[in-house]
């Protein structure tokens, strides 16, 4: 690793490396991603020593075991962290991501489902460093929203947030209900990785179709004068994205095009998946779609993942964004790498 790192540093300081801006970037975060698990890795390693020391101190008195669980603990919590990055080996997985939420039959009730996911998502990103924006969003007409993409910016975004695609149910006693009956409502959650200059995908510009309309939702008035949002349709694929990110046109094509060849991307993942699945059948398969997490107000309060089995009895933590633990352990239990 330190000679990959030493490699790409020599890059950084060849004449000429400015002139692809999308590319130096790339290369300064694969050095400060590297940097970071070597970092990691070293801190570990410190830890592993210690608790050697800090065990003969234990054995002799020296120190109480309250004291020594604690250190213990310390280095329990950086093996895992350490165990969680070297599950990202896929160049994918060190990519940033794009989220999309989208709510299930149900109106108000799934709209409302839906932009609570967008906070629990976007207090997630906040607790952990990541950078979050909204590229499209369609805000319901009561409560919640009818679609939104976000974009998440940070090390191995893609990676950590891969497991949370699927559908994600919730029950509760509905405030949108004067009888307060209990009601389920269904959001999908679809993840998939930011492309960047490290994907060849050839566009062919007569595959794809546009439009533009005026933009909606929050941002005053001024946003709704002129057409700055853009639909864009590939036609061999069927795919059809919609941003309206900024007020330049321009601009919100551009991104429409690069998350186009995103999910072409992910289109090329998904088929690899595939062909894993097929060689690994008698393990447990991942169905793209499907139903992964309840979370359940009442009668009781739980959220739990039905593929790992996991769960929590602290519900409003879930929804402030504390998800990591769900996270870890779809990684750890994942063993379609």
């Amino acid at each position: 690793m330190k000679s990959e790192i030493s490699s790409l540093e020599s890059k950084s300081i060849e004449s000429g490396f400015w002139d692809n801006s999308k590319k130096a970037e790339f290369v300064l975060r694969k050095i400060k991603s590297n940097k970071n698990l070597l970092n990691k890795i070293s801190t570990t390693e410190i830890l592993l020593e210690e608790i050697f020391v800090l065990y003969s101190f234990l054995k002799t008195g020296e120190m109480t075991e309250k004291d020594f669980l604690s250190d213990y603990n310390n280095l329990k919590d950086s093996v895992e962290n350490l165990e969680l990055e070297t599950m990202f080996i896929n160049d994918e997985d060190k990519m940033n991501a794009i989220l999309e939420i989208n709510p299930g039959a149900g109106g108000t009730e799934s709209q409302d489902w839906a932009g609570m996911l967008m906070r629990m998502y976007t207090m997630w990103s906040q607790k952990n460093n990541i950078k979050i924006s909204v590229l499209n969003i369609q805000e319901a007409d009561i409560a919640g929203v009818k679609t939104v993409t976000l974009q998440l910016e940070g090390d191995n975004a893609f990676g950590l947030l891969k497991g949370e695609n699927g559908v994600h149910r919730l029950v509760r006693i509905s405030p949108f209900d004067s009888n307060a009956k209990r009601h389920t409502s269904f959001a999908s959650v679809f993840v998939y990785p930011l492309a960047d200059e490290s994907i060849d995908i050839k566009i062919n510009p007569s595959d794809v179709s546009w439009e533009t309309f005026r933009s909606g939702g929050a941002g005053g008035q001024s946003v709704n004068k002129i057409e700055t949002a853009v639909r864009l349709k590939h036609i061999s694929s069927g795919i059809v994205v919609e941003n309206s990110e900024t007020r330049s046109q321009l601009d919100n094509k551009n991104k429409a095009l690069q998350l186009l060849k995103s999910k072409l991307f992910e289109l090329e993942l998904r088929e690899k998946q595939k062909q894993k699945a097929k060689i690994h059948e008698s393990k447990k398969k991942i169905e793209w779609g499907s139903q992964i997490r309840n979370y359940v107000f009442h009668p009781y309060q739980l959220v739990k993942d039905l593929r790992t089995g996991f769960s929590i009895n602290n519900i409003n933590s879930v929804m402030d964004g504390d998800i990591n633990d769900f996270i870890k352990s779809f990684l750890l239990n994942n063993d379609l790498k």
